[in-house]
């Protein structure tokens, strides 16, 4: 008697705990005995339908809901998922999973679990939107990049190049946009590198646009991102570049050659930091550090009407020109012995440098493609040797100046008839101003100061006259 008691006991105990398991549940519970009468409903069912539970039980569930869920699988016998239908005696809309209650291979009844339609829906949405947010960071891990140069990597000793490598570290301490000058090949992409390095946005994203290598009509979706449905093919939304900079660095490439249209783009959003992206509608703020380069001169296309100069003064906050090779010849030596170590690595060569009428070769070239074309050169004669010494002969059919016509006799003049005019032809070209003065005397491989002096030098001349 005593076991059978704490049976009874263990037994009340269970359906105890069972039932506030059961009343806990967010989810509505129904259940019917075998014949369809309803024995129980849980607080939640109360909460969705509005139905009262003491109106709910003792009813038949083919009289209170012919047509749902709970009266198909007992009158089938089968589980019913995904049942969408409105519950007997209320106006809720609800999903239900209904199953029956089979005890040693013997119908008892049936149990049916809904929600409010409305509840699924918001369900689908947050997930929609999660799964949303998770592809985009998906596509951001996939994209951002951080700097792959420091200072240390920019070779050489020349006076003007010490020069540029000064002005970009104090530059690089702040957050003001950068415009980097120079001709093809000349290191622009690693002074960018090294900034972003060296700035206290380096632990965030640089992020690299080559303008002049993406179609213009690719361009803006490339920038800002798209929104879902913008265009045919748009299945979901793609976060842009400045997005993805957001907190670091974005380098625009080649901006001489972006069309007028996204010229004025891109000026709202380094004055605004913020844009929408194509074909949405929600403002997107970012915080980004802004460093530009070009090869092209931007004035003249100023002039011509092909480059905004608002945006122009908005992207030269700090700006410097970064000089050719053939300004900075003394470098060659060291850059040429960095690019032996970098290339036998990757070639698996054994080169241990160059014979000295080779490296007059080298030095007697004038390098239009600079560190560029320097580096395609000694790659190139790495390949198709395989002595551990370069020679001049190695070199001699791979330097382009070496192959040309021989040059064509000039009418001679006094040495200092011909320097005044290549400064007038200099002056001419890069203007008056300062900048153009310190470009002219780039070009010409003289120092500012010497250029002044040779100008006021002229000027005197013209007044004794």
């Amino acid at each position: 008697m005593l076991k059978d008691h704490e049976k009874l006991v263990q037994a009340r105990q269970v359906q105890s705990e069972l039932g506030a398991i059961l009343d806990s549940v967010q989810e509505a519970i129904e259940v019917a005995d075998r014949n369809g009468v309803i024995k129980y409903v849980n607080p939640a069912f109360t909460r969705i339908t509005g139905i009262p539970e003491e109106e709910r039980i003792g009813q038949n569930i083919f009289d209170a809901s012919p047509d749902g869920a709970l009266a198909t699988a007992l009158r089938t016998g089968r589980s019913v998922t995904g049942f969408r239908t409105t519950v007997g005696g209320s106006s809720a809309e609800v999903i239900s999973n209904a199953a029956p209650i089979m005890i040693d291979g013997r119908l008892e009844g049936v149990v049916v679990v809904f929600q409010h339609f409305t509840d699924i829906m918001k369900l689908m949405d947050e997930l929609r939107q999660r799964t949303s947010i998770i592809e985009n960071l998906s596509d951001k891990f996939g994209q951002v990049t951080t700097s792959k140069y420091s200072f240390v990597d920019i070779l050489g000793t020349s006076a003007e190049l010490r020069r540029c490598i000064q002005l970009a570290e104090r530059a690089a301490r702040s957050n003001s946009t950068v415009l980097l000058l120079g001709e093809s090949g000349t290191g622009k992409e690693l002074f960018a590198h090294a900034i972003h390095h060296t700035s206290p946005r380096r632990e965030k994203p640089f992020i690299k646009v080559n303008c002049a290598a993406i179609p213009e009509t690719l361009l803006e979706s490339e920038f800002f991102g798209y929104a879902k449905g913008a265009f045919t093919g748009a299945v979901k939304s793609k976060i842009g570049k400045f997005e993805l900079a957001h907190g670091g660095t974005i380098f625009l490439d080649e901006i001489g050659d972006m069309n007028l249209s996204l010229q004025g783009k891109l000026l709202r959003v380094l004055q605004e930091m913020e844009f929408e992206r194509v074909g949405g509608n929600q403002t997107i703020h970012v915080d980004v550090r802004v460093i530009a380069a070009t090869n092209r001169n931007l004035r003249e296309l100023i002039r011509l009407g092909k480059f905004r100069e608002d945006l122009y003064y908005r992207l030269n906050v700090v700006e410097f020109t970064i000089p050719p090779l053939r300004m900075r010849k003394d470098d060659l030596p060291v850059l040429v012995n960095n690019l032996l170590i970098k290339l036998n690595r990757k070639l698996g060569k054994k080169v241990k440098g160059l014979t000295r009428d080779a490296e007059e070769i080298l030095l007697g070239y004038d390098w239009p493609g600079n560190i560029r074309e320097l580096e395609n050169v000694i790659e190139r004669v790495m390949v198709t040797v395989d002595e551990d010494i370069l020679t001049k002969e190695h070199l001699m059919q791979h330097v382009s100046q070496f192959n040309a016509t021989p040059e064509r006799d000039i009418d001679l003049i006094p040495i200092d008839q011909m320097e005044q005019l290549l400064i007038k032809k200099a002056m001419a070209k890069f203007g008056n101003s300062v900048e153009g003065k310190r470009r002219a005397a780039q070009v010409l491989n003289i120092s500012l100061a010497t250029l002044y002096n040779k100008l006021k030098k002229f000027r005197t001349e013209l007044d004794n006259r």
